[in-house]
């Protein structure tokens, strides 16, 4: 089969690979389709590991076409796939925090991902409820967006939001749209997104944004959207360092704000303490999902076509390295590997 391979920091290429073959308890996906995340850019330009050789791909939806002795998901059945192997023992995973395990694995990084044609599904995800059956009616690309809704619904969770209150994402690129049209369907509101980007602010503006503004004018329009009293929730949604003081002065007294991107090693914040101090600010971050929030994001799926609008690009598996360079380059919003 076809497969897209990470070798080493600035290299990925398709190749051939072996056909998967499942064991017991496993399954094979035909795979429809794969997002890549900044996660996967972030590997391609050597901030985070991976296992070199490895295909990559955490985000994905496909068909069970193959099962091995004692599997219970049926043939012919369209899942989405949390992507995380856990030891399934320990502290984390006992509280159902899977995606704390200090043992964890995960698809795309550790083990083979969903860039190829087919997939194995280690008896761990298929023993532990990790194939999310999804509407096969719905577009590939939607079925793709599991795990980044999922981990979108983490953030939201961490941060209290709830309908009627307000949210300001800091940074509209993929995942903080993602916060937008998840807040704005969770009735959450009024929603501030701060991006440099124009065409960013406009898609914010199409998914449910009350206003999109540049970098230098948030405060000024936070306050105007919240009667001069900032919001009860901000997430960071872009690893720049300078992102997180701006999110603290959008907060509220008493504020919630969430770290919910990554940043490259060794980024360092400079933050005013006094001020998380005398107003009383929450500051988090949040990494992945538990496994109740895919089967909620997977629920969610049918509710929220606004998701369509993220994915701009979109590659045939052959092609699946441009992928990289046009979100590299900015160009667009998110993309996708689409094989049907």
């Amino acid at each position: 089969m076809r497969a897209l391979r990470f070798f080493a920091p600035g290299r990925v290429a398709v190749t051939e690979v072996p056909d998967p073959e499942p064991g017991p308890g496993e399954v094979v996906l035909r795979v429809h389709a794969v997002g890549l995340c900044n996660s996967d850019v972030r590997v391609f330009l050597g901030e985070k590991r991976a296992q070199p050789g490895v295909i990559p791909g955490h985000e994905f939806t496909g068909e069970v076409v193959a099962a091995g002795p004692g599997a219970r998901t049926p043939l012919g059945a369209v899942v989405a796939v949390c992507p995380i192997v856990a030891c399934g023992w320990c502290g984390f995973c006992r509280d159902g925090y899977r995606n704390r395990c200090s043992r964890r694995r995960t698809l795309g990084y550790d083990l083979d991902g969903g860039c190829a044609e087919f997939v194995r599904i280690p008896r761990e995800l298929e023993a532990g409820g990790h194939l999310l059956p999804v509407d096969p009616s719905l577009p590939a690309e939607r079925r793709a967006m599991v795990e980044p809704l999922a981990c979108v619904l983490a953030s939201l969770e961490a941060l209290g939001v709830a309908a009627g209150e307000g949210l300001a994402v800091v940074g509209g690129g993929p995942m903080g749209l993602l916060h937008v049209v998840a807040a704005r369907a969770m009735g959450a509101g009024p929603i501030l997104v701060v991006e440099p980007d124009a065409e960013r602010r406009e898609a914010a503006l199409e998914l449910g944004a009350d206003v999109a503004c540049a970098p230098q004018e948030a405060f000024e329009r936070g306050m105007g959207l919240t009667s001069g009293e900032g919001f009860p929730a901000v997430a960071v949604a872009v690893g720049l360092a300078e992102a997180a003081p701006q999110a603290l002065r959008l907060a509220r007294k008493m504020g919630r704000v969430n770290l919910f991107a990554g940043f490259p090693p060794g980024t360092t914040l400079s933050l005013d303490a006094n001020q998380l101090h005398y107003d009383e600010l929450r500051l988090v971050g949040t990494q992945n999902a538990p496994l109740r929030l895919y089967a909620r994001a997977a629920a969610m799926l049918p509710r929220l076509p606004a998701l369509d609008r993220v994915v701009t690009h979109r590659f045939p598996l052959d092609r699946a390295d441009e992928a990289y360079a046009a979100r590299l380059e900015r160009r667009g919003l998110k993309g996708a590997v689409v094989m049907v």
